[in-house]
């Protein structure tokens, strides 16, 4: 039977790239103009888009305790927003004045459709909301996310309400004006106010209530239109203004008869109480934090935020800003060495290649392919609308040495051929057919590893569906360039004559001769004594899995970001002043890093949620200028921060998906139907686990009820009698305590608050609260204790809920050597044990990831194993074949855990996408030998000849593919700096699983086949059963 290789008739892809070599090399330079055209019009960014849709909705309810600010407001906030479709989760939080509702959608939830729903649905209840409920804002992302881009705001000549202004009205609006920010926070602003102090003594001597002086300031911007006057010649508009624009025109208003209010109160402009302190370096300044939108540009946000500060500069030459945190930094970073990584994998490749083909006019066809094959994924890259990121990079980084795999084959079995003594031409077609199935069969195999990925909901399935695509992208193109570009140069390439005592020969040659010769007596051994190599196979399986429960697994490798956090919060009750001693303290900490040239600059917030908070953000110098790496500097600071008392504090750095709790550590909610119940299981559950995990330090509770709460208990009925409105009651403790927001008057271009308070509110006794006077409305004054009295109690400062339930976070410390995995394992197991009926556990933040993110993957491993299996299945056309193939990738991926445990790898996101594509690269390597083996038996050797003849001719070709994939994942292993870690990661499974992975692949694989390969028949003996049958068809016809 004549072989179709030989055949000059059939119309195939290896014979046209000869007989029309200028249309390929003209489709292939299409592809590189396509991808470097795309090039330019490619989006930068650190991860593909897996920002989980947030939209948070805030109000204010001014004077409101926790416990009414969560039944009136958080309650019917909450039940309006599980409303809206595709929300995932829904987080609450109330505390003194304020509501907060963080709704987290289900990813692929469009975020601008989600506010709008949102939006809708809020105000459907808003009309159920207290009268006093104000500022219900709907804001486009995480209100506890951290900003992006941190600037600091400072001048030498302007005061802090000056500043303030100039901050909030021609500084964070141009922020807010970026596209893809969400919002600008500013911190230690204190905004312009009018007060009016009043003096009780000389309110009561002139028989004045604090409502008579409200009622009074209430109309201090009085401007009314009173329409206007129409002739038949012209319209004369008409306006009521009373308006007072000074301080001494609001100290002139009549309160009743001759009484003025500068009769009873000092009225004067100043500035509102500080609610936060922030410094950098011990300058007091105003923090400035923009915030991204979900799925917006990191990078583009900074650029643009960068050119305003220099155009700011030039501005306001009065005033300093300074970026005291850029998230893009990093980033830029970390594509840059990608960069770099690429650039060496690419001198890495080809020098592997002139290693083993001895020539540089050989080397250079297969050398054409990378860049072929890398413009044309960029062009992948634009059109299915993914980003250059660090893992599309990566992804082209590790396809590098996968992309001349294919180069390699043919050219190498070319070169075989025309060894043989045949023609240039008739070589590159017979070479080419020869391996076409092969290399056919290997690009589908590697595609359809990462294809089931791409529908995977969960991180993980995002985070691997651009890194897969990218990969089976370059890996397409790079098949299409070997089966076309290569034979069509290689038949044109004048092949230089190997000398036999040249330099390769005697040195490169003479070593591969060897490695041949060793190779071919061990294989024969090997299949001698099968059953060795296959109980020391197993025997190596099963150390992988006794080591791999050994291997520490979690979400994310510790990364240095180049950011120190530190959080740190104290008691509840804690005023400003204390936390700013504490926050001092923690400086203190920090200076001699700041000395000795580790650490940037500090910046701190004292009171940036609550006044018992402090934050401070520490930026490292770059990673070329320093010595001590983040997490160096957070184990030296860690344990004298803790030290701290009244309140210790917590260093961490971020990681790339921002899921750390506020804290910095891991947090768990508990739920169920009273805050009671919950605290005494929270205390419980927390007691055991500092018991059972001491490793994670001393968990904090979120709900304390020891916040100090002094009650003013009306009496309704002796209210009722004496005739005093509970309204007079409220406003006159209001301005007493707080200072009471009246109204805005607008001077000039500004709306400044009118705020009524009593001169001695700083320095008021809480029981002299009773001794204030209300009116009646008859017109008496009566004492306050005439119809409440005063009890004091401990409460939470801070009540929440989580999926509309009442819950109580407890946080905890993550530290570096602690497996997140086993972590979670353990705490499930304790809740079970520990917590009582009614009480459920959740798990927020990274841990939830961890546990959506660890199912998926499982199901991607299982995904890709089988359908690379149908796949073989289908292209040998033999299921024997495909699981001589697929029964070698287990003992790859045990190589791996090898290469992890060694090297010290923990198993999280980046290395599990080393290992998915380590299946799909076994089973590449595998191919090669069972397809030409199955090639032989079709021409009529046996099995074991087959198999012997197979490993011969193809060790070669399997060596140079094995060793230039594993140099391209040299530099990943090499690389430091920005994003190390994920970079470490992936390269240590390509390089350790792929390194030890070949013994199995040139040793188990022969083994297996010889013992499988004799329950099937040879392909051809189908073949030629067909064509007798249609031969005897035909006869029987004619």
């Amino acid at each position: 039977m004549s072989d179709p290789n030989l055949s000059s008739s059939v119309s195939d892809l290896p014979s046209l790239s000869i007989r029309r070599p200028v249309l390929i090399v003209v489709l292939n330079l299409l592809i590189a103009i396509a991808g470097l055209g795309a090039l330019s019009g490619l989006e930068v960014r650190e991860l593909p888009d897996v920002d989980t849709p947030r939209v948070t909705v805030t109000a204010q309810f001014p004077g409101a305790s926790p416990e009414t600010v969560d039944a009136e407001v958080t309650g019917r906030l909450e039940g309006a927003v599980a409303r809206v479709s595709g929300v995932k989760n829904i987080y609450a939080q109330s505390e003194e004045n304020s509501a907060r509702v963080r709704v987290e959608f289900r990813p692929g939830v469009n975020l601008e459709d989600a506010a709008n729903e949102v939006r809708e649905s809020v105000s459907r209840v808003q009309r159920q909301l207290p009268e006093d409920v104000e500022q219900v804002a709907i804001i486009r992302a995480d209100s506890d996310a951290q900003a992006v881009v941190s600037l600091a705001i400072s001048s030498d000549t302007l005061d802090m309400e000056t500043l303030t202004e100039r901050v909030d009205t021609d500084v964070a609006p141009l922020f807010l004006s970026i596209p893809g920010v969400a919002d600008v926070t500013l911190n230690g602003d204190r905004e312009r106010v009018l007060r009016v102090s009043v003096d009780p003594l000389r309110l009561t001597s002139f028989s004045l209530s604090m409502s008579d002086i409200a009622d009074a300031l209430s109309l201090a911007p009085f401007d009314v239109p009173a329409g206007s006057i129409q002739s038949a010649e012209q319209a004369l508009i008409v306006r009521a203004d009373a308006t007072s624009v000074s301080a001494e025109d609001v100290g002139n208003i009549v309160v009743s008869g001759d009484i003025r209010i500068n009769d009873v109160a000092s009225v004067y402009f100043g500035p509102a109480d500080t609610t936060s302190v922030v410094r950098l370096d011990g300058t007091p300044v105003i923090g400035v934090g923009v915030i991204r939108q979900a799925s917006s540009n990191t990078i583009e946000i900074s650029d643009e935020v960068l050119a305003m500060v220099k155009d700011l500069d030039k501005r306001f030459t009065d005033m300093h800003i300074t970026v005291t945190a850029d998230d893009a930094e990093f980033i830029r970073d970390s594509v840059k060495e990608v960069v770099i990584s690429l650039s060496l994998t690419v001198a890495l490749v080809v020098v592997t290649l002139l290693v083993f083909i001895g020539s540089w006019r050989a080397t250079i066809v297969p050398s054409l392919s990378i860049p072929v094959s890398l413009a044309g994924a960029l062009a992948i890259i634009w059109g299915m609308g993914f980003s250059i990121n660090i893992l599309t990079l990566l992804a082209l980084v590790l396809a590098t040495g996968m992309i001349v795999d294919d180069a390699i084959v043919v050219s190498e079995n070319i070169q075989r051929r025309r060894s043989m003594g045949l023609g240039a031409r008739a070589a590159a077609v017979i070479g080419t057919r020869e391996v076409f199935f092969a290399v056919v069969a290997t690009t589908a195999v590697l595609a359809s590893v990462f294809i089931p990925i791409a529908f995977l909901p969960s991180t993980a399935g995002r985070l691997f569906r651009e890194f897969g695509g990218v990969l089976a992208g370059a890996v397409v193109i790079s098949s299409f360039v070997a089966l076309s570009l290569v034979p069509a140069l290689t038949a044109r390439l004048k092949v230089k004559e190997t000398k036999s005592d040249g330099l390769f020969s005697k040195t490169f040659g003479r070593f591969g001769n060897a490695c041949l010769g060793v190779y071919q007596a061990s294989l024969l051994k090997a299949l001698k004594y099968g059953w060795v190599v296959g109980i020391l196979s197993l025997a190596a399986g099963g150390g992988a899995y006794i080591l791999s429960q050994n291997i520490d697994n979690e979400l994310l490798p510790s990364e240095d970001r180049g950011t120190i956090r530190i959080f740190a919060r104290g008691p509840d009750g804690a005023g400003l002043n204390f936390m700013d001693r504490q926050a001092e303290k923690m400086e203190e900490l920090l200076l001699p890093y700041v000395e000795n040239g580790t650490i940037d600059s500090i910046y701190t917030v004292v009171g940036s949620w609550d006044p018992n908070i402090v934050f401070i953000t520490a930026p490292l110098k770059h990673w070329d200028e320093r010595d001590k790496s983040l997490q160096d500097v957070v184990n030296e600071i860690r344990p004298k921060l803790q030290q701290i008392p009244g309140a210790p504090g917590n260093a961490f750095g971020g990681n790339s998906l921002n899921l750390r709790g506020q804290g910095g550590g891991l947090e768990i909610a508990l739920t169920g139907d009273t805050y009671e119940n919950i605290f005494l299981a929270a205390q419980n559950f927390s007691r055991q686990l500092e018991e059972k995990l001491p490793e994670l330090g001393r968990p904090r509770i979120s709900y304390d009820p020891t916040q100090p709460q002094m009650r003013v208990n009306i009496d309704r009925r002796r209210a009722e009698e004496l005739g005093v409105p509970l309204t007079d009651i409220a406003s006159t403790l209001r301005a007493a305590v707080n200072g009471d927001d009246i109204a805005d008057l607008n001077v000039g271009d500004q709306a400044i608050p009118i705020m009524l308070q009593t001169n001695n509110r700083s320095t008021l006794d809480p029981s002299e609260l009773t001794s204030l006077y209300v009116k009646s409305v008859d017109g008496n004054l009566v004492p306050l204790s005439s119809v409440a009295f005063i009890s004091e109690e401990g409460v939470a400062a801070e009540l929440e809920r989580q999926a509309q339930r009442r819950a109580i976070k407890v946080e905890m410390e993550l530290p570096e050597d602690v497996a997140l995995s086993e972590v979670v394992d353990q705490i499930r197991t304790l809740a079970l044990d520990t917590l009582p009926d009614g009480v459920g556990l959740v798990f927020l933040g990274e841990a939830q990831t961890f546990e959506e993110t660890s199912k998926q993957v499982a199901l991607t491993y299982i995904l890709a194993f089988v359908i690379v299996l149908l796949v073989l299945a289908a292209q040998f056309e033999s299921v024997n074949s495909a699981v001589v193939v697929m029964l070698t990738v287990p003992f790859g991926i045990a190589a791996a855990v090898y290469a992890l445990f060694l090297t010290g790898t923990s198993i999280n996101i980046y290395s599990q996408i080393g290992l998915v594509m380590l299946i799909g690269l076994l089973a590449k390597n595998a191919i090669l030998l069972i397809e030409f083996a199955d090639q032989l038996r079709d021409k009529g050797y046996d099995i074991y000849d087959a198999i012997v003849e197979a490993g011969k001719v193809r060790l070669r070709p399997i060596m140079m593919t094995l060793v230039s994939t594993i140099l391209g994942g040299l530099p990943l292993i090499l690389s430091t700096g920005a994003g190390a870690e994920a970079r470490n990661a992936i390269g240590w499974v390509v390089f350790g699983g792929l390194g030890i992975a070949v013994v199995f692949t040139l040793y188990l694989t022969p083994v297996l086949y010889l013992a499988l390969a004799r329950f099937t028949k040879p392909r051809a003996d189908e073949s030629a059963k067909l064509e007798r049958e249609m031969e005897e068809a035909n006869a029987q016809h004619s």
